[in-house]
């Protein structure tokens, strides 16, 4: 373990002698992890919105689909004249 890590550890464990035993709570720490979250799920809320909103998209029919002269039978051939 490193000194600063160590030097950490000492800190958060006299802290923790001075919290009383019947009373639990998440204190500044859960409050500062919680804001940080919160923070980072609205930056990357507003950041897809940006990216979302530069998205122009258009749907291209399905050359694949039927069309109503399919149905009827007749069929274009290469020079685009019907055939039957």
């Amino acid at each position: 373990m490193t000194a600063s890590a160590s030097l950490a550890m000492t800190h958060l464990a006299t802290l923790a002698k001075e919290v009383d035993e019947d009373k639990v709570t998440p204190g500044v720490l859960g409050f500062i992890v919680f804001a940080v979250m919160a923070l980072a799920v609205w930056a990357l809320m507003k950041s897809m919105n940006r990216h979302m909103s530069r998205v122009e998209f258009t749907e291209d029919p399905d050359p694949k689909a039927e069309t109503p002269a399919d149905a009827t039978g007749t069929t274009t051939g290469a020079d685009g004249r019907k055939q039957g």
